[in-house]
C-alpha cells in the first residue's frame, strides 16, 4: 500500500516509517520543517513539506500522493507537562486536531481515500462509579477545565469516522524513546511509543472503522478489542529500540 503518513517526524512518526517500510508499504511522509526533509528520507520516506493548517497545501499533496490510505500523527506538543509553556502547547495541539484534522479528512475525500487511522488519546474517559476499566463505548470526561482539550479530541475523532473506513487509535501516555518521560511511566493509561507506532501499522489492514484503546494493562482502560481484532500487543519493541 502507498500510504500518506502525516506527522512522519514526529515521536511516533519516526518509529511508524520503518514499520511501514518492513511491512512492504511506501510512505510519504508529511513536515512542517525543511530541516526534517532528509531524515525522513534517510528512514525511508519521501518527504512532503506542508502546513497542516494550509487547507489547500494539504489537499494538493494528498491528491499528488495518491495514496490508498491515511495515517494522521499530527501533533504541537512542544513543552512537556510542569513546564511554562505547557498550557500554550495543550492549546495548539488542539487546534491542530480541530483544524489540522479537518483538512486531512477533507484531502482524503478529495482524493478518494477510504482508509483514515487517527491518533488520538486514552485518558478522556468521565469517571465511572460502575467500576472496571473503560472501554470505547464508555462516556468521556467532561470537565470543563479539560474543554479544550476534549473538544479538540472530539472534533478529531468525529471527522475521522466520517470517512468510511476511519480509525480512531486511542492512545495512552507515551512512554519510550524520543517522549517526554522516557522509560519512566506517568499514572494513568500509557503505551510504548513502539507499540503506539505497531498498532498503526496493524490498524491498516486489520482495522474495523470504529475506535480502538491501544494501552497497556492496568491502569484502568481496556485494550481488549485491540487485542482482539487487531492482534495489539502492548509489550512489542522495535529491534533498534535505543534509537
Amino acid at each position: 500500500m502507498k500510504i500518506f503518513l502525516a506527522g512522519a517526524g514526529g515521536v511516533i512518526g519516526r518509529r511508524l516509517v520503518p514499520l511501514l517500510r518492513d511491512a512492504g508499504h511506501s510512505v510519504v511522509g508529511t513536515t512542517r520543517s525543511p530541516d526534517r526533509a532528509e531524515a525522513l528520507r534517510i528512514l525511508g520516506a519521501t518527504p512532503a513539506i506542508i502546513d497542516a493548517f494550509d487547507a489547500a497545501a494539504v489537499r494538493k499533496a494528498v491528491v499528488a500522493a495518491a495514496p490508498d490510505a491515511i495515517i494522521h500523527q499530527l501533533t504541537d506538543l512542544a513543552s512537556m507537562p510542569g513546564t511554562p509553556g505547557f498550557a500554550d502547547s495543550l492549546a495548539r495541539n488542539s487546534r491542530l486536531r480541530v483544524e489540522g484534522t479537518r483538512n486531512l479528512a477533507d484531502a482524503a475525500k478529495a482524493a478518494g481515500v477510504t482508509r483514515f487511522v487517527a491518533q488520538s488519546i486514552a485518558f478522556v474517559y468521565a469517571k465511572s462509579e460502575k467500576g472496571g476499566d473503560r472501554v470505547e463505548t464508555d462516556a468521556l470526561d467532561e470537565n470543563p477545565a479539560r474543554k479544550d482539550t476534549m473538544d479538540g479530541v472530539i472534533a478529531l475523532e468525529r471527522a475521522t469516522l466520517e470517512l468510511p473506513e476511519g480509525i480512531v487509535l486511542r492512545y495512552g501516555a507515551l512512554h519510550g524513546p524520543g517522549t517526554w518521560f522516557g522509560d519512566d511511566r506517568r499514572p494513568g493509561p500509557t503505551v510504548h511509543v513502539d507499540a503506539a507506532a505497531q498498532a498503526a501499522v496493524l490498524a491498516l489492514t486489520k482495522g474495523r472503522h470504529g475506535i480502538y484503546n491501544i494501552v497497556e494493562d492496568g491502569a484502568g482502560v481496556s485494550a481488549q478489542k485491540a487485542k482482539r481484532e487487531l492482534g495489539f500487543d502492548a509489550a512489542f519493541r522495535l529491534l533498534s529500540a535505543s534509537s
